[in-house]
């Protein structure tokens, strides 16, 4: 389990420079995603990720492992949203979107130490297609829940979904650095 932390820190470590950097060349831009189009990005990666899987071809030059790491990054975005106030300015300084970030990724990975330590590292004998599959089928259900106007009968909200979406990616990226 050490190992897993040590993992998942370094990995969620990367995303959040990306998303730093991403912060600082377009601001916090991605404040004005409603969030259908959260999850239509998120979809539109991992589905790129399984066409490459199934047809063993690509023709733009991002990887799997870049595609892993968007999908992270705006699954953690769509769970900043969430909890901002919709009154809130749009434009967040640096140093607020990075502790926002550290938050949400807290959270996650906090609930992922729980999961682990139930299901006894379950994940570390997936592949990487079901990584992929499970992803898009958390975003449908985000979807449907959208569609229900964020009510559930006995079901997980928005964010447990997106909390999942974002610990599949990090586990996709750890078997890809293995």
């Amino acid at each position: 389990m050490s190992d897993t932390l040590t993992q998942y820190k370094n990995i969620v470590a990367r995303c959040k420079d990306l998303y730093i950097k991403k912060a600082k060349d377009y601001g916090t831009s991605w404040r004005v995603l409603r969030p259908i189009s959260i999850v239509d990005q998120v979809y539109i990666k991992a589905a790129r990720i399984r066409q490459i899987q199934e047809t063993g071809n690509q023709k733009i030059g991002d990887t799997i492992e870049s595609e892993f790491i968007g999908i992270v990054n705006y699954g953690i975005i769509a769970l900043i949203q969430s909890s901002i106030p919709a009154d809130a300015a749009t434009e967040l300084s640096a140093e607020e979107a990075k502790n926002w970030y550290e938050l949400k990724a807290k959270e996650i990975e906090d609930l992922m130490l729980q999961k682990n330590h139930d299901y006894g590292e379950a994940w570390r004998d997936m592949s990487q297609q079901s990584f992929v599959d499970l992803i898009l089928v958390k975003l449908l259900r985000i979807k449907q829940i959208l569609v229900n106007e964020g009510k559930t009968i006995v079901s997980e909200g928005i964010d447990a979904n997106f909390i999942d979406i974002v610990n599949y990616g990090i586990f996709a990226l750890i078997r890809i650095g293995e």
